[in-house]
């Protein structure tokens, strides 16, 4: 639809109708130029600059092919790509480029060396096996992009797009929503400003974990990103993608909670040691209001959606009993007293639970349809894999079983955690379903993955006759910019299936040529290695360990339990031998940038676990009053941490360019320090009483010197004195201590030291090899 033509819209709709049926028709038009192939001609002269204009690319729809597909067709120079969508050409055109070793795109840096003549290829029709392909999770929007503009996202959509995703969650750009929502219901300005949570941790205010962590949120926060999400969601609808957007799935401010005492509001259980969070019962006629408004309220503002993610339960447990034993609901019915009264339920059996949960289901859906008939109710299944003592298969199909089986989709994420879950729920009782792994945790990033793994495992659901509805494959990082391989790798597997050459080392000779320029032998020798080392692992083990997180014991909070720690996910000596390998090549990629990232992220994540045994031989010793060998190993670990920590200068990530980034959101002075305690915190303490401090851990520069090294060298520190003056050590003295050494890190706004890359990466990884080599 041209401009001049939006005057031809019936004047008797009402101001809210017009607005929406503006975006929608402004959608199809949009839709309709990417049929041309212009949006994945946009994608593509970002990628590699002008000569993307000589690749003719050509949508077209086949009905032989119900699943997205491509073709390539090179020959004589000219390059022709045909593709039943724009992400299908994407996908297509950046497969040719790659293939051919021109053109490698990644979070750490692109690769672009484009031949003089465009080599002969003729791929024949490949059509991938899944019908979508999903990715994001709601918790990278803390994790990741709370500080990204619009250059950042467009990226990441470019990204997408070439590894051929069209399902991606699209959650930024909702507090300006829920803003306008609960002003309408009267909540006041200030119980508004109570509730929001900061930017880093929106996640989990939007999943009703927590309400008002590190509140007020910045209304210019809110703004910017309500405007970005235009600009996300348009180009996602130019390329033709089904973004996942936001629902209502119960969650209210306590300021309405108290408002509305006669409501059915159940307090929720106070999560990772925040204070509760408060539940509207889909049964309370309030809720189908509300639900319908957010999505009509979401619609005018940013165009209707086909798919919308609800989830209710989100590691909090529905207020029925979980064994039939006594439950306690607590419904908020103390407007004055900021208080929760409370009830013991009755005796609640099996029967009666199930009910309950499929009452909540067929109502979370119904509130969605209200708003739009044609929407499908999304959410996410991890719930039933970290809970499988409530969610059993029978409380899966009870909370399922009313809802149409075409309007529900659940996002089966966490398969390389907790497998099964398809199976056990016979795959979501005839529901439509992705299957899918988290991988990255809190955005951490030790170097790990399982090649092997991926492919044995989406070879045998495909070949699982009892796979249902399976409507696509995701993957759902909670955090990105590391194991960028492992991504990769995925979606290659997504768009042509386990077959002999996307095992490892077939698939890897074709990634390194267009990642590195050039591949050998050698190189694959070393690699192999590396996979034996640290890419058969497809869950970091360490990141739980006696309540603690973090991805290494030198990243955990200290303590001398850390002697009883054995084992690590990993292998060693061959990571040693696959990065000695890659030492021994490195003057052959003096001109590849991606080689030397992948050099220190291997040379580090090595380095780091040979100082976790340090640090186990340092309080070992100190335990054992001997202080000479403790204080010798502590300044081998002051030595070491601090050679790791400017070796990992050499990376795009560092504790400099998180808080910069975060600095450079705000509009002022105070804003910007607000930003930078959030993100400050987010990384290390996380939030609350529980057991999430170091979750976000990362090995970056400027957090390996500047945090994970001087709290232990504190917990060292105060041990030696101990063993010194033959007293026991008082480690809750220490705990308290260190807490609030953590809080006054957070606290600080001042630009974080930031080391000097190395001018020599290889020179330096072999100087802390040595080092390391020291007895």
């Amino acid at each position: 639809m041209q401009p001049s033509n939006l005057s031809l819209i019936p004047a008797r709709l009402s101001g809210s109708s017009r607005v929406a049926l503006v975006l929608a028709l402004l959608a199809c038009a949009g839709q309709a130029l990417a049929a041309q192939g212009d949006a994945a001609r946009a994608v593509l002269q970002r990628s590699i600059g002008p000569r993307a204009a000589e690749l003719e690319l050509r949508v077209q729809r086949d009905a032989a092919q119900p699943k997205a597909w491509y073709r390539i067709d090179a020959s004589a120079g000219k390059v022709r790509i045909t593709g039943s969508s724009e992400v299908a050409l994407s996908r297509g055109a950046y497969t040719y480029l790659n293939q051919a070793g021109a053109l490698s795109v990644s979070w750490e840096g692109d690769r672009v060396a484009l031949p003089a003549v465009w080599p002969a290829q003729s791929s024949g029709v490949v059509a991938t096996p899944f019908a979508h392909r999903a990715y994001l999770n709601t918790c990278t929007y803390g994790y990741t992009t709370p500080f990204w503009d619009w250059a950042r996202w467009e990226r990441e959509i470019d990204w997408m797009a070439l590894h051929g995703i069209d399902m991606p969650l699209a959650m930024e750009g909702q507090e300006a929503i829920w803003q306008q929502l609960w002003r309408g219901l009267g909540v006041s300005e200030a119980g508004l400003a109570e509730y929001f949570s900061g930017p880093a941790f929106t996640p989990w205010q939007r999943m009703g974990n927590i309400e008002g962590y590190q509140a007020p949120l910045p209304q210019a926060w809110i703004d910017r990103k309500a405007a970005l999400q235009k600009q996300i969601l348009a180009r996602m609808r130019a390329l033709g993608m089904k973004p996942i957007l936001p629902a209502f799935a119960g969650y209210v401010p306590k300021a309405f909670a108290q408002a509305h005492p006669e409501a059915r509001i159940y307090r929720m259980r106070a999560w990772e040691g925040f204070h509760e969070t408060y539940w509207l019962d889909p049964a309370d006629p309030l809720f189908a209001r509300i639900a319908k408004r957010f999505i009509d309220l979401y619609t005018q503002a940013y165009g209707p959606g086909e798919y919308y993610l609800a989830d209710a339960f989100n590691e909090m447990v529905p207020p029925v009993s979980a064994d039939g034993s006594d439950a306690r609901l607590a419904s908020y019915g103390d407007s004055t007293a900021n208080t929760a009264a409370t009830h013991t339920a009755a005796q609640v059996t099996p029967e009666q639970k199930h009910a309950r949960l499929a009452d909540y289901g067929a109502a979370l859906y119904a509130s969605i349809r209200a708003a739009n008939p044609k929407a499908t109710w999304v959410m996410q299944g991890w719930l039933f894999g970290s809970d499988k003592a409530f969610w059993t298969p029978e409380a899966i199909a009870a909370f399922l079983h009313k809802v149409p089986d075409d309007k529900l989709m659940v996002l089966d994420i966490g398969n390389d955690r907790y497998p099964g879950t398809w199976k056990a729920s016979s795959a979501f009782d005839g529901k439509p379903w992705i299957y899918g792994y988290v991988h990255n945790y809190g955005g951490a990033n030790p170097v790990y993955g399982d090649f092997d793994f991926y492919r044995r495992d989406v070879s045998a659901l495909m070949a699982d006759g009892g796979h249902g509805q399976l409507a696509g494959f995701g993957v759902f990082p909670e955090g990105l910019d590391t194991n960028s391989v492992v991504y990769a790798y995925l979606y290659d597997l997504a768009w042509n299936g386990p077959g002999p050459a996307q095992s490892f080392p077939a698939w890897f000779d074709g990634y390194a040529r267009a990642r590195y320029g050039h591949t050998s032998p050698q190189l694959a020798q070393a690699w192999a290695a590396l996979q034996d080392g640290v890419y058969r692992t497809r869950y970091w083990d360490t990141r739980w360990w006696k309540g603690r997180a973090g991805s290494y014991l030198f990243f955990k909070r200290p303590t001398p339990d850390i002697v009883s720690f054995e084992g690590d996910p990993g292998k060693l000596a061959p990571l040693r031998e696959g990065i000695d390998g890659l030492l021994a090549l490195a003057p052959h990629y003096r001109d590849a940038p991606l080689f030397r990232h992948d050099l220190v992220d291997v040379g580090a994540h090595y380095a780091l676990e040979r100082i976790d045994g340090l640090l186990q031989q340092a309080v070992r010793a100190y335990q054992g009053g001997a202080l000479a060998e403790g204080d010798a190993i502590t300044a081998r670990v002051t030595r070491l941490a601090t050679a790791v920590d400017q070796l990992l200068a050499a990376q795009p990530d560092s504790l400099a360019q998180w808080q910069g980034q975060a600095s450079a959101y705000g509009e002022d002075a105070a804003t910007s320090a607000y930003y930078v305690r959030n993100a400050r915190a987010q990384v290390t303490i996380w939030g609350g009483e529980g057991n999430l401090s170091d979750y976000a851990s990362k090995a970056w520069a400027g957090m390996v010197a500047g945090y994970y090294l001087p709290r232990w060298q504190q917990l060292l520190g105060a041990m030696r004195a101990s063993a010194a003056q033959g007293q026991p050590f008082d480690e809750a003295a220490f705990k308290a201590s260190v807490k609030q050494w953590e809080l006054a890190w957070v606290a600080r706004t001042d630009p974080p030291p930031a080391p000097a890359p190395p001018r020599d990466v290889p020179a330096a990884l072999t100087a802390l090899l040595q080092q390391l080599d020291v007895p």
